[in-house]
């Protein structure tokens, strides 16, 4: 058994470890690829409403490469007012747009086996796993983080201080004077996310939290 192993156990043993560690895992947060993604939407209902817009960027390596980007408007027919007024994109707006299974199809390339990042990441995945399958496609299989969650790991724990239950993308823009320039766009957020991420990760390795598998506790 190798040092690493005998670790490993005796944190077992002692309950602070509670699960196996993936061993896929096991690397310096540095060595993973990940996907940020935001997707705009008609509304927030995940079986009527549908993705306008899907936005995503690679960061790995401790970088937000911008040259690795993805950004496709899906031809939607239902459109909501109300969350118009909220993302800015209209039919008419949309010149170079594609089927959805076509988006789809082109996402789930980009995306590979990267580990998935988005605030709030439920909303966003789920409104991509019920467009796969009502396309007839397989559910997104990655590895996910959401920047919500990763954020309140930074925060003191005192009884002096009260925190929020639930940090918005603007609560962390503010926080770490992101600017919000291209707000409420899929790109956009998808961005500042990335860039929160970052911040994020500065603060955990603080705590010594430096490798993959300590972002999924």
């Amino acid at each position: 058994m190798t040092l690493k192993e005998k670790i490993i156990e005796s944190l077992q043993i002692l309950g602070i470890l509670k699960e196996p560690i993936d061993e896929s895992l096991n690397i310096p947060i540095e060595s993973a690829r990940f996907v940020v993604l935001d997707t705009e939407t008609t509304g927030f209902d995940y079986v009527t409403d549908r993705i306008l817009c899907i936005g995503a960027i690679v960061l790995q390596n401790g970088t937000i490469n911008v040259q690795d980007s993805f950004e496709h408007y899906i031809d939607q027919e239902h459109f909501d007012k109300s969350s118009v007024q909220i993302h800015g994109i209209i039919r008419r707006d949309v010149l170079n747009h594609k089927s959805e299974i076509e988006v789809l199809q082109l996402l789930l390339d980009y995306l590979g086996d990267s580990i998935i990042i988005a605030h709030h990441t439920k909303f966003d995945i789920t409104m991509i796993n019920t467009a796969l399958e009502r396309n007839g496609l397989a559910k997104l299989t990655n590895k996910t983080l959401d920047t919500a969650v990763l954020y309140k790991r930074t925060l003191i724990k005192s009884n002096l201080l009260q925190h929020k239950d639930h940090y918005t993308l603007d609560d962390l823009a503010d926080k770490f004077d992101i600017s919000k320039k291209d707000r409420h766009t899929a790109m956009g957020d998808a961005y500042i996310t990335a860039i929160a991420f970052l911040k994020i990760i500065r603060k955990l390795k603080e705590k010594n939290e430096i490798m993959l598998y300590q972002l999924f506790r």
